[in-house]
This record gives C-alpha cells, sequence and structure tokens, in this order.
C-alpha cells in the first residue's frame, strides 16, 4: 500500500510506503515489497521506520557511489552500530588502510593461486555425496544443508587459518551480525542468547596464536607487522573476514543451485559451455541476491532523482530490487546464462564493494566445474524452505534430484 508524505526538506510530497520489509511475510517473499518499492518512484518513503528508500537500479547505484555525503561510519544498519566498528562501518581515510590490506590478500591474481585447492575442496565433497551411486542413476541431496553451507565452511575457514574445532559457530555468528542490521525484533532477540559465547570464540580465533600460518588472517597480521595498519585492527579485519565472506557466500551457492534445479533448460546451456560458470554465479546473485539490502546516513541534503534525504537521515538501498529492476534488465526475473550480468550491486559498488567477491566466485567457478563432470540434470525433488534473516536471503533446505553422468 503506498500514498504519500510531504517531504519537510523539499517542500513537495514523495511516496510512501507502509510496507515493513523486515516482517516475516517480506522476509518469505521479498518480491512483491520489491516491486512496490521500484514502482513508488525513484524514492521512498518506509513510514514504519522513518527512512527513505531506493530500490530502482540506477538511484542505488549512484546512492552506492556517493560515500562522501552517503555515509557508513555511523553504522550501516537500521539502528546504530551495536558493537565495534569493523571495515563495513568505516569512511575513509579510516577506512582506507584496512581495505587496502583486503584488497591485496583477496586479490584476483592472489586467489587464483587457490585454485587448485579449491577444485580439490569441491571434488572431494562431491565425491563423498555421490560414493555408492552408479552412472545415470538418481539421488536426492540438500543443495543448501549438503552443498552449499558445507563447501565454503570447509575451504574459506582452511584459506583464513581458522582451527577446525568450534567452526560450527561461524555461520549462525554471522547470521546473528546480519540480523543485526535490521530492527531490533524476534529474529535479533532469539540470536541473542548464544551469541556472546560464539563471539567470544571469534574473538580468539582471530588472534594471531590462534590463526594457521599462510592463511588469509595470518597475512593480515603481518600488514600490521609492517605497520601497514595499526595492530588492533587486524583482529578486528579478521573477524570481518568471517562475519562477511561466508554466509553470503553460503547463501550464493545455494541461489545459484536453487536457480539451475528450477531453470533445467540453463543447466543443459551451462554444460554445452562450461566458460560460463563464472556468468551463471552473476547472474545467480543478481537474480536472488543473497546481500538483500544495506543503509546509509546522509551526512548534508543530499538530492537524489528530484528527492531531498535531509541531513541525519537513513537511506534504505535495495540491492535485491535494483537487481530486478526492469529499467536496468531485460525480463529481470528471469535466469538467463544469455544475459551479462555484469553490473549487478548484490555485492555492492565503491569503496565498499564486497572485498572477498574474487574468493566467492572461484568457490563458485570450482563447484560448477565439479558438478558439471558429475550431474547430467538436476530438478526440485520438494518445495524448499527458507531461512529468515533481516538482511540476507536466507535458506532452510534446497531439496535437489540429481540424474548422474
Amino acid at each position: 500500500m503506498s500514498t504519500t508524505v510531504a517531504s519537510e526538506a523539499q517542500g513537495k510530497s514523495v511516496p510512501y510506503l507502509d510496507d515493513d520489509p523486515f516482517s516475516s511475510e517480506v522476509l518469505e517473499n521479498p518480491l512483491p515489497f520489491q516491486g512496490r518499492l521500484r514502482e513508488a518512484g525513484p524514492v521512498a518513503f518506509l513510514s514504519r521506520y522513518n527512512v527513505y528508500a531506493v530500490g530502482r537500479y540506477d538511484e542505488v547505484h549512484q546512492a552506492l557511489l556517493n560515500w562522501q555525503d552517503l555515509t557508513s561510519g555511523s553504522g550501516v544498519g537500521l539502528n546504530k552500530p551495536w558493537r565495534t566498528q569493523g571495515l563495513l562501518h568505516t569512511d575513509p581515510p579510516r577506512h582506507d588502510a584496512g581495505r587496502e590490506v583486503l584488497s591485496s590478500i583477496l586479490s584476483a591474481r592472489a586467489v587464483r593461486t587457490l585454485k587448485e585447492d579449491c577444485k580439490r575442496y569441491a571434488e572431494s565433497l562431491v565425491d563423498d555425496l555421490l560414493a555408492g551411486h552408479a552412472a545415470n542413476g538418481e539421488l536426492e541431496v540438500d543443495g543448501y544443508k549438503d552443498i552449499a553451507s558445507v563447501f565454503p565452511l570447509r575451504f574459506f575457514s582452511d584459506a583464513a587459518g581458522i582451527g577446525d574445532a568450534g567452526r560450527e559457530n561461524l555461520l549462525p555468528y554471522a547470521d546473528h551480525v546480519f540480523n543485526n542490521l535490521g530492527p531490533r525484533n524476534d529474529l535479533v532477540i532469539q540470536g541473542e542468547t548464544r551469541f556472546p559465547e560464539r563471539s567470544e570464540w571469534a574473538t580468539r580465533q582471530c588472534s594471531r596464536d590462534s590463526l594457521k600460518p599462510q592463511s588469509f588472517g595470518s597475512e593480515i597480521w603481518a600488514a600490521a607487522d609492517r605497520g601497514d595498519i595499526m595492530h588492533d585492527q587486524a583482529p578486528l579485519l579478521t573477524r570481518s573476514l568471517l562475519s562477511a565472506g561466508l554466509d553470503t557466500t553460503v547463501y550464493g551457492l545455494s541461489a545459484m543451485l536453487h536457480a539451475f534445479a528450477t531453470n533445467p533448460d540453463q543447466w543443459a546451456v551451462l554444460r554445452d559451455n562450461p566458460n560460463l560458470a563464472r556468468v551463471a554465479f552473476d547472474e545467480a546473485i543478481r537474480w536472488e541476491s543473497p546481500f538483500q539490502m544495506v543503509f546509509r546516513k546522509a551526512s548534508k541534503d543530499v538530492t537524489i532523482s528530484g528527492t531531498v534525504i535531509p541531513e541525519g537521515m537513513k537511506l534504505l538501498l535495495c540491492f535485491a530490487a535494483a537487481n530486478r529492476d526492469p529499467r536496468r534488465w531485460d525480463n529481470p526475473d528471469r535466469f538467463d546464462l544469455s544475459r551479462d550480468p555484469s553490473g549487478h550491486v548484490a555485492f555492492g559498488m565503491g569503496i565498499h564493494q564486497c572485498v572477498g567477491q574474487h574468493v566467492a566466485r572461484l568457490e563458485a567457478e570450482a563447484l560448477l566445474q565439479v558438478l558439471l563432470g558429475r550431474v547430467k540434470h538436476m530438478k526440485l525433488a520438494a518445495p524448499v524452505s527458507r531461512r529468515h534473516n533481516n538482511t540476507l536471503r536466507g535458506w532452510g533446505a534446497i531439496p535437489l534430484r540429481m540424474r548422474l553422468s
């Protein structure tokens, strides 16, 4: 439902929505809300939370690039940051040194050295799943529980230097971090029960002595020793890897498997042209963005497409709505490997663009390469289930039926 509300900064009306983007109904199926947000106008006002919002591609893209006026330093969630601020919650110049260190460690060139290791992890996982199943046979697996939530937990945790003990804390730890970017609803309250112990565990894993040598984490500490960052930044940057580099990849791989299971013609296209593996992952996260939305705060009056966002007001940037904007994409609701998905904002854009995107793409490509050699086609064996999160497009189960090669 939409109507208009007077914008005092402009003296003219701005479309407003009384939707709650954090309600169970919207979290279960956000597409109707995202469509209303796009069609309300270039900028809308969410009356329930007293924030402005953008869902069209051009406006989201513009806002992401304008870090000077739409800042992250006061928090990228609905409310003020509830704990020590990491890289995502800082603006230049404080942001620059840490970003430069992580960008170097996780650069495309650096990540390419892990290609063979990553493929071996994928082969081991798929071999275990398919053990005992004959060619041309069928088996049922859970794309989320058996593949997408297992593969990054093994590969990424080892690459980051995290010890084996306690890894079961990683996904619920990050889940609570992302939930806290929304309102303090039932999802946040439920996660608070065990978060102190999980946070304590994560903090221990980020200490120099706990990290495995020759890992992302150890390289962060080496950067501190060189003076590239302060030593007290090293555990914060390492913790950022845990909270931002795992759940989003898990849900991105989940989206990819779900996309192929519901679009079997596109699996056939990929089998005919395996070089489209990276395109497939980017199209999947455009089609169903793991990271749904983020907030910025206006450091002064900011004009977006004729609407003034008053100084001090929050602005919600809906990545998922932008990635299905028909003004930017032809037939945006279709998962289509003939499309060029470059330019999507699933990883953000600008100085806060996801620094771990090269790792996520590496994992997706390795997983697809292995599955292509073993699976003729896949489809849903039963309806999927969702795990609600205030910020992420989560999964509970993706029951798949695979016919083997």
